[in-house]
Order: structure tokens, then sequence, then C-alpha cells
């Protein structure tokens, strides 16, 4: 079904015509770029270089650029016009005499728009009021922009912009990223980050691998799986959830520390902190134990503040977080009676209903203890975390593939890193008794039958690899998203995922543009 356009669609796509026409190629091959604007603005040296419009200075720095018109100003014969590159913003300085007979008449000002993107090529100048700018010698059209941009808007200090609808800026990434070149550098931040994970990792000698993304059995966290079938071999496959069982089975085979830093992908809700395919960075390390493990994810996200910000407090949102080491550790269960009054610890399943109901949370018979005092926990504590903090000593119901706890009896070698109110980590001493994972993978099946849908699978492949032998050792998950979002000082997961998971838009069809953006669900 062809696209209806609006009016401004409809001149751009005559002002495209009339290029053609007049033997412009609106859509170029190539350009070649010297120069991006901060570039050009570090370079300019006043006593070497043109100083002002006029005259010429002993060196001319010439320069070649390419990027989007974003504003202009054309008075008579000459025009000021604003390009934007990767970088940033220069000013540019175009006059008719100095552009091919007509062109700037006939092209210039009536069929080029805000948007469109240019190749300039000339020398660098200050203009009378101080601009550093750049003098065309040579203009190209590199691609005509058939819809129009939102027009960005300033006075004084004073920014704003028609994109304000976040559903429109998250659908349509690509405008938000011209309109808002504060988003671009969230993204650089969130891949210096991964930079510096990944050299804090590969500088203590672990391997980075690659697991499979299509698994036969899904496993190695607590959710419900996206499902897809092989027609080849006509059999049903899942999106992995984790990385944990086949990094493990790395560590079996005699690799002394693995990670990897992959998309996992989830069938679950979308929120503030959730999105179905989200990026995890998984460790494993072989001789070592959760206590090991606390010590080293202190120092690897103080490390990442540092390397990022050169400070290890940062301002996310209203609060003032301080990573630097050492960090908070407080049992699950004092935490919990720290901010309920209730002590879990030893109380039944039927006991604990009695309890969540009592606080006023919804439990159904499908929710086993372990449940019900995670769903107590994420209530009533986890909101509350905002400086970093350890929380350790889980219940076994709840980890099934973490070891026993050598002294207290009932629970298992576990922690959780909460910042902001909100899980970033999760790592265990590792059950590597075979026979103690079966029983815990019986227990997750019977689970899954009373009607736990993120209940585990008995996975027997991975069983028959701990009956080889696998030495102690301590895992780590973290969640790469959440990180960037503490590192960006961003308030929702969708700032740090270029092109987050939306519902479908009611009619593919309309019109998208500023003027016509769709409104938050």
């Amino acid at each position: 079904m062809s696209r209806i356009y609006t009016e401004q669609e409809q001149v751009r796509r005559e002002a495209r015509v009339r290029m053609e026409e007049e033997g412009v190629n609106p859509y170029a091959y190539s350009w070649d770029v010297s120069h991006h604007a901060t570039d050009v603005l570090a370079a300019f040296d006043e006593e070497k270089h043109v100083a002002d419009g006029e005259g010429e200075a002993p060196e001319k720095l010439t320069v070649s650029v390419a990027g989007r018109i974003m504003s202009r100003r054309i008075m008579g014969k000459a025009a000021f016009f604003h390009l934007q590159d990767e970088s940033g913003k220069i000013q540019i300085y175009v006059s008719r005499d100095d552009l091919p007979e007509g062109f700037y008449n006939t092209v210039f000002k009536k069929l080029l728009d805000i948007g469109d993107i240019v190749g300039i090529e000339g020398f660098v100048f200050r203009t009378r009021v101080g601009e550093i700018s750049i003098h065309t010698e040579k203009l190209q059209v590199l691609a005509k922009a058939l819809r129009p941009f939102p027009v960005v808007k300033e006075t004084g200090e004073q920014t704003w912009n028609e994109v304000t609808d976040k559903e429109f800026r998250y659908r349509q990434r690509y405008v938000d990223l011209v309109v808002h070149p504060e988003v671009r550098e969230t993204f650089r931040q969130r891949a210096r980050m991964i930079t510096a994970m990944r050299g804090f990792l590969d500088g203590r000698g672990y391997v980075e691998v690659e697991t499979p993304v299509l698994q036969p059995m899904y496993g190695g966290a607590a959710a419900r799986p996206f499902t897809t079938h092989h027609n080849a071999l006509d059999m049903k496959l899942y999106m992995r959830i984790a990385d944990e069982l086949y990094l493990k089975r790395l560590i079996v085979g005699g690799f002394d520390g693995v990670y990897e830093i992959s998309k996992d992908f989830r069938n679950e809700g979308l929120s503030r902190f959730h999105n179905p395919e989200f990026t995890m960075m998984e460790l494993y390390v072989a001789y070592k134990d959760y206590a090991w493990m606390m010590a080293l994810v202190e120092e690897l996200v103080e490390h990442l503040a540092i390397a990022l910000h050169g400070t290890t407090e940062l301002q996310v949102g209203e609060n003032r977080i301080s990573f630097q080491r050492p960090w908070r550790r407080l049992p699950l269960f004092d935490a919990i009676e720290e901010k309920t009054g209730e002590q879990l610890f030893g109380k039944t399943r039927d006991e604990l209903s009695v309890i969540g109901k009592r606080l006023g949370l919804e439990v159904d018979d499908s929710m086993g203890a372990g449940k019900i005092i995670d769903e107590i926990f994420g209530e009533f504590v986890e909101p509350h975390l905002i400086q970093p903090t350890f929380i350790t000593d889980y219940p076994v119901e709840l980890s099934p593939l973490a070891k026993k706890h050598r002294s207290k009896e009932g629970l298992v070698e576990r922690f959780e890193a909460i910042c902001n109110g909100k899980e970033i980590c999760n790592a265990f001493s590792e059950l590597n008794d075979p026979d103690d994972q079966r029983q815990r993978f019986e227990e997750q099946v019977r689970l899954g039958k009373r009607g736990d849908e993120e209940a585990m699978q008995l996975d027997e492949d991975y069983l028959r690899a701990l009956e080889y032998g696998m030495p102690p050792t301590a895992g780590l998950g973290v969640g790469v998203d959440r990180l960037a979002m503490l590192m960006t000082n961003a308030d929702s997961i969708r700032d740090v995922i270029l092109f987050p998971l939306l519902r479908p838009e009611a009619d593919d069809t309309r019109d998208q543009s500023a003027d016509d953006a769709p409104t938050q669900p």
C-alpha cells in the first residue's frame, strides 16, 4: 500500500526531480572527508590562518567536510548554514560567486532543505562576529532528505524541538540521533564501557568465547524463553535466556576463565528496566568462590566509572552514587527484616504465604517458598538500595545452580549487586556436585508442573558434563544495559538500547513526521 505524502514531503520530492533536471545527482556515490567539525575548530590557528573573510593570510587551512544542513540564513548573494556531522556542528559560508554559474540561485537557494546531506570543500576563517567557519569553494549534494526533520529551536541558552514523545524517539532512533546529539554521546559512552569491561577481563587472562544463541534446551536462569523451529532438523529450538550452562561446560573442558558479552532473550514484559532482548556479560573462573567474585565486581565497576568519568562518584537521577570500594554486604534475610520487621529464615511455604499476604502481596499456589521470599525482597527492599550493595546468601529454592552455603543450612553462596534500586549483577559459588544438581533440576521440574512458567528444565547433557568433574568455580552475570543506565545517567533501559522492542504501530502507512508523532501508550 502506497503512502500518502505530506505537503512538505511532496515539495521535497519535487525538489529532487528538479535537481535531476538541473544535472545534479541527489544521491552521490562518495565524498572524501578530511576533517570533522570539531577537528576544524581545533585546528584553526588565528596567527597562521585566515583571520576574517577578507584578504589572504600566510597559510590557508583547507578542509573537506560532510554532514547535514541543520539551519540556514540566506542574505541575497551569500548565505550561512550550520553543517552537523558525527562530531558536532560548524558554520558554513556560501557565496554565489564561488559556485558554478547558476548553482547558488537554482539549486542551493531553491532545492536544498534542512536535513539534506552535503559535502563542502573550502578554507577556514573567523567571521566578523567571531565564529570559526568554512568558506565554501565547492559544494556537492550527497543525499536529498525526502522527509523533513523536526526543527530545533534555540533561544539564548535554551534549546528545544518538536520531538518530545519518547516512543517517537525510540521508534525513529535515526531521527532522535540527528536531532539530539547528546543521545549519540550516550551510545559512545556505552561502547566505551563495553570496551573497558573487555579490556579489564582480557588483562586478567580470561578468554572471550561465543556460545549458541539457538539452543535445544534453555537454562541458566529463571525465565520464559522464545521458541522457534528448525525446518531441516524438524526440531524445536529456544533463544538462549543465559549463557551459563555452556560457559561452565568450558570450565569442565579445561579453561580456567571464560567470559561472553552477548545478547540474551527472555519472553517477559516491558518496563523501564526490562527489554526482551538484552546484553549480558557472563564470567566463570575456576578455583574461585563468590567471596572472591564480590571483590572482582567492586574492582570492575570502580574501573568502569573511572574509565568513563574519571571518578567513582556519579550523579544518577536524584542520587549521588559512589562506586568506590568496599561496598556494603548484607545477607538477604537480614535485609528483609531490616525493611519489613519480618524474619523469614526457616519459615515454611505456608507461613511465608501468610506473611506475604499480610504485607499486601498477591500469593498464588504456583509460588514456592523461594518465589514468595523473592517477591517480598523485590517489593520492600530492592527499591530502597541506592548505594551499591551486595545482597548475599539466598535460599536454595531461589538458586538451583548455586553451591550450598558452607556454614548456613538451607542457603547457597550467592550474591546480587543492587544499585539505584535495581539488580546489576548476579553471582554464585557454582554448584559442581552433579547429584545435588540433578536434585535441584528435579525440584524445578516439579515447580514447572505446579504452574511456574520460569522454572528451569532438566538438562541431561549439562549433568553429564558435571559428572566428568568441574573444579570449584565462581560465576557472574552482569546486566550490561542496566550498568550502562548507571554509567550514562539514563532513566530507562530504552535510553541505552539503540532499537528497543516496541508495540507495533497502529498503521505502518500513516505519516510519522514531527507533526504526527505517536503518543506514549
